[in-house]
């Protein structure tokens, strides 16, 4: 999937941050364990993630910025944007 960084994210992506809890969490992500940690804004225009494989070397990090007019922006940290989308919308967390 190959989307810009000024493209909207897909409707599925923004629904699934919308129902992710904060704070930090551990799940599972293509067969592998994560660390996970979402936080947002006190005034919710900013959410940012970050992410590590438990007891591995891959990352995942990004932030995610309400616009005016419901625009949002997408700017992953130094990882194409595809990898951010297939990593939110396939990460599966533990109940907590």
């Amino acid at each position: 999937m190959a989307i810009s960084t000024d493209e909207m994210p897909p409707a599925a992506f923004l629904a699934t941050l919308e129902d992710w809890p904060p704070g930090h969490g551990e799940g599972t992500y293509d067969g592998r364990r994560w660390g996970v940690t979402l936080a947002e804004s006190a005034d919710r225009r900013r959410l940012w993630l970050y992410g590590e494989e438990l007891g591995g070397t891959l990352r995942i990090s990004f932030n995610l910025y309400r616009l005016a007019g419901g625009r949002v922006a997408l700017r992953p940290c130094e990882m194409p944007a595809a990898t951010v989308i297939a990593f939110v919308l396939g990460y599966h967390a533990e109940s907590r």
